[in-house]
């Protein structure tokens, strides 16, 4: 669990986690690229305090990788192969892998070689946003649903993954298809320090998902890493292949990862307590009006694939429009309320449009930098929206000001590289770098048709 060393221990080499005794021979150093992919260096556990103190080299390419594992060049500062860059690992957060016990794990940032500042590492970015909420008298809650799919590891059927259980949504008997994993997904996500608040079959064939309870940001961002490793062990440990991609059968409902926020001001949760819709404060509105505001350049970095391209449609709860709504599942940002059952503190705002295809640190950190934009600018957001409006003609959308997401690469950086609180939030080198990740994607998908197109995303995830 994090606490193996505490997170306000001092950061010498020397108080570390005694992992040897407990069998680990190696420490897996993990961040997630730019495409949302986990990526990893292991050190034997002999050499994880040097480690520790120095990092491990990698190189600064990882920044210029897309989703197929093509490096382009097309970012000018990272155009040569050339240089190194150190990984170091986060001290406080080191997991004895459950799953894996021969193996411990831990999140790490990315530094220069020199050990300064490294500007396309996507934790720093997450970590100046807290720091400037924190600044402003603003603190923050995060929380992920995450939904995957699990089919058999035997092979695909066809063209398409052989899901475990295609019966009854939501019920008992779509666990009991996987009862052993899902003991074993329990039971190791408590073991490694992953808080979970349910766990169910969801609607699609095979598909399942689970909560976590909120944290920090950047908690929540390295729990998230850390709940996917999780998964997939557990999977593998069962015969079982899990799949967290936006979509993983062209036609079926897609896997998203909600992501769930709420701002508070000296400990008051300010999406609560007020006189707004869903009992939502004046500066809890304007957090939710800067989400809005933002949206287009927030979806950019929170959806970002082709393949979540593809997931958001109209009428599948995924939040393809531009409004908000309170408990309203086809709203972008869904406001749930708080209640007399449940208690002011939980009160938050849903992200619905948010996939495994996102970096968590940059989709979080695009999220604080609008919502304190939002409160910083005394915005008010429009009524809410308590229907489908997918179901509205154009005429009706246009009238209420709301406007379907970008459905193509070209219009998501359009709005990525128009937003200039999303680009500051990122970095201009780490936008720069983003962009050309998204064109490399785009040229690489290019001749593929729309099955083709989800199934080269299948396994990324």
């Amino acid at each position: 669990m994090f606490d193996l060393l505490s997170a306000d221990a001092p950061r010498t080499g020397t108080e570390l986690p005694d992992l040897a005794p407990s069998g680990v021979v190696g420490v897996t150093i993990v961040w997630a690229d730019n495409n949302g992919i986990p990526r990893s260096r292991t050190v034997p556990v002999s050499q994880f305090g040097a480690a520790i103190e120095r990092g491990v080299g990698i190189t600064p390419l990882f920044a210029v990788f897309d989703s197929h594992d093509g490096i382009t060049f097309g970012h000018a500062p990272l155009a040569t192969p050339s240089g190194d860059i150190r990984l170091m690992p986060v001290p406080g957060r080191v997991v004895q892998l459950a799953g894996q016990p021969g193996f411990a794990w831990v999140p790490g940032r990315q530094v220069a070689a020199d050990g300064s500042a490294w500007p396309y590492d996507q934790r720093g970015a997450l970590e100046r946003q807290v720091a400037r909420a924190a600044e402003l008298g603003l603190d923050f809650l995060a929380g992920y649903e995450m939904e995957f799919h699990l089919s058999r590891a035997d092979g695909d059927d066809g063209d398409d993954p052989r899901p475990v259980y295609q019966g009854p949504s939501y019920g008992p008997a779509k666990l009991l298809a996987v009862d052993s994993f899902a003991e074993q997904l329990l039971r190791d996500l408590d073991r490694n320090g992953v808080p979970v608040g349910q766990f169910h079959g969801e609607y699609g064939p095979g598909q399942f998902e689970f909560n976590i309870a909120p944290a920090d940001p950047v908690t929540a961002a390295d729990l998230q890493l850390l709940a996917r490793q999780t998964v997939h062990a557990a999977a593998r440990a069962h015969g079982l292949r899990a799949s967290f991609a936006p979509l993983v059968t062209l036609g079926q409902v897609g896997n998203g990862w909600h992501l769930h926020t709420s701002p508070s001001r000296a400990g008051k949760n300010l999406l609560s307590g007020g006189d707004g819709p869903g009992g939502i404060t004046a500066e809890g509105g304007a957090y939710l009006a800067g989400l809005l505001r933002d949206l287009p350049a927030i979806v950019a970095v929170t959806a970002p694939s082709l393949c979540s391209l593809q997931r958001l449609r109209p009428g599948y709860w995924a939040g393809a429009y531009t409004c908000w709504g309170v408990e309203n599942r086809e709203a972008a940002l869904r406001l749930v309320p708080a209640t007399p059952l449940l208690g002011a503190g939980h009160a938050n705002v849903e992200l619905k449009p948010s996939d495994a295809s996102a970096n968590p640190y940059l989709a979080l950190a695009a999220v604080i930098a609008a919502g304190v934009a939002g409160i910083e600018d005394g915005l008010t957001p429009p009524g809410p929206v308590q229907e489908d409006p997918g179901n509205w003609t154009d005429e009706q959308r246009a009238g209420r000001g709301v406007h379907r997401l970008p459905t193509t690469v070209a219009e998501q950086l359009g709005a990525l590289l128009g937003n200039q609180r999303v680009r500051g939030a990122l970095g201009e080198e780490l936008t720069d770098a983003f962009r050309a990740v998204r064109e490399s994607d785009a040229a690489h998908a290019a001749d593929r048709d729309a099955a083709d197109l989800v199934r080269s995303y299948r396994w990324l995830y």
